[in-house]
């Protein structure tokens, strides 16, 4: 039956022009990040060329204010961006995931402690919030994940607590309540099964929101300086007088477009997801 309705999604998927081209560009980033090593032509950390050197048949894309090629900071940078997008969406969906089946399923005070918790989360505004606590918390690769979880999990969690509602109404969930079994052992066999393809959907988008949080937070200095991702880059590029120049060209445009590109490839993967998650989508669409 499991079998039947993932292929089911697969095939759905598979049929959607936009949920192909969005998976595409995912795989394509995948590949670029994990065989960064040998498509780089230079350690991005080395100096390699005269500092602001323009685009060359040697430097495609040129050099930095330090002679670095800025072709292979940006496939490195694409490793730092997709780990940083997707740990912290993972991290994110597992919150997420606890606090809406938690809630949904006792109900009651529960609930209602827990939804207020997410309201206030999502009612605070996002980017003061977001701006205090990397400053507060500090620079580096783990804080900036920690940062965009505390923040992200919510939305996640309310979405998947009106699945649970809707779920623990079914026979198979009451059966097992009449029974005696234990609220833990029917909350991870009976109601996560039904929760996951929704999560992976709400997976799909933490991650598009939270490489744009690393970008933001990157690009205002509060990221990690010691790690080349593509926020970093534009940091970098605006505080060295990159924009004064014609560098901007080559030095800004480029992980401008990157990240751009990536999050349209999440974006297109997500609303291909949702919309077989949710049949009445598909339709009015």
């Amino acid at each position: 039956m499991k079998s039947n309705r993932w292929g089911y999604y697969w095939k759905t998927l598979s049929s959607s022009k936009l949920g192909l081209f969005g998976l595409s560009i995912l795989c394509l980033f995948l590949i670029i990040a994990l065989f960064a090593p040998l498509l780089a032509p230079f350690n991005p950390m080395e100096r390699v060329g005269q500092p602001f050197g323009e685009p060359s048949s040697t430097f495609l894309l040129g050099t930095n204010d330090v002679g670095q090629d800025i072709l292979s900071e940006l496939i490195y940078g694409s490793r730092i961006s997709l780990m940083i997008g997707v740990i912290a969406a993972l991290i994110s969906i597992v919150l997420g995931i606890i606090v809406g089946i938690v809630a949904g399923y006792y109900g009651g005070k529960v609930d209602n402690f827990l939804m207020r918790v997410v309201d206030l989360v999502l009612v605070v505004p996002f980017l003061p919030l977001m701006i205090l606590l990397a400053a507060f918390i500090g620079p580096s690769f783990w804080n900036i994940i920690l940062v965009i979880s505390l923040i992200s999990w919510a939305s996640p969690a309310r979405v998947i607590r009106s699945q649970v509602l809707n779920l623990k109404t079914k026979g198979y969930v009451e059966a097992a309540k009449s029974i005696g079994t234990k609220a833990s052992t029917i909350m991870l066999k009976h109601i996560m099964p039904g929760v996951i393809p929704i999560a992976l959907s709400q997976f799909v988008m933490a991650a598009s929101s939270a490489i744009l949080i690393e970008a933001s937070l990157s690009f205002l200095g509060l990221g990690d300086p010691f790690v080349k991702s593509w926020g970093t880059i534009l940091y970098y590029a605006q505080a060295r007088g990159a924009f004064l120049t014609e560098a901007w060209l080559w030095w800004v445009l480029p992980p401008g477009l990157l990240i751009t590109t990536l999050v349209i490839g999440f974006a297109f993967t997500g609303y291909s997801l949702e919309e077989i998650m949710n049949p009445r989508l598909r339709k009015e669409r």
